[in-house]
Parts: structure tokens; C-alpha cells; sequence
């Protein structure tokens, strides 16, 4: 499986969605490289950078995912940068 480093750039509108973003956040814990969270209080939003390496099926549904959260936005942005990974077979 080839993974891809990529961005993911969430800007958070309803605060209702934040537990639901999180919990998909932890879910995908494993290929996330890092995470920098910056609460916007005078406009009253959150804005989320993601970096995560993983395959583009992972790193697409999880975007998908985080858009259709009620107050959600998010973009992505995918580096040239790709890994590939031999299948270990037993």
C-alpha cells in the first residue's frame, strides 16, 4: 500500500461538531504526523491543521468525513511526496 503526506485544513463554525471531529481525529490517530488547533474567539470559530501520511483512500475518507460534519469545513492539500510499502505476505 503507497501512502501520501498530506495537510488537511479544517475550520470549525458549530461547536456541536467538536466531539464528533475529535473522535474521528483519534480514530485515525495512527497516521496522523501532528496537529495544531488555534481558537479564533473573536470570530468565534476553531481552525485545525492536519498532517497525516497514509493512503489516499484513508486520507480521502477522512476528509469526507470531517466535511460532512453540520459547521465543518475542510480542504486538503496532498504532497508529491509518496511511500511505497511492500504487502507483507505470511
Amino acid at each position: 500500500m503507497d501512502t501520501r503526506v498530506a495537510v488537511i485544513s479544517i475550520i470549525v463554525e458549530d461547536n456541536n461538531s467538536i466531539e464528533t471531529l475529535n473522535q474521528l481525529l483519534y480514530d485515525a490517530r495512527d497516521h496522523i504526523i501532528g496537529r495544531m488547533g488555534i481558537p479564533y474567539r473573536k470570530k468565534g470559530i476553531s481552525i485545525i491543521s492536519i498532517a497525516i501520511d497514509a493512503s489516499q483512500d484513508i486520507i480521502s475518507a477522512l476528509s469526507g468525513k470531517i466535511g460532512r460534519l453540520k459547521g465543518v469545513s475542510t480542504k486538503t492539500a496532498y504532497s508529491n511526496v509518496i511511500t511505497h510499502m511492500e504487502e507483507k505476505h505470511d
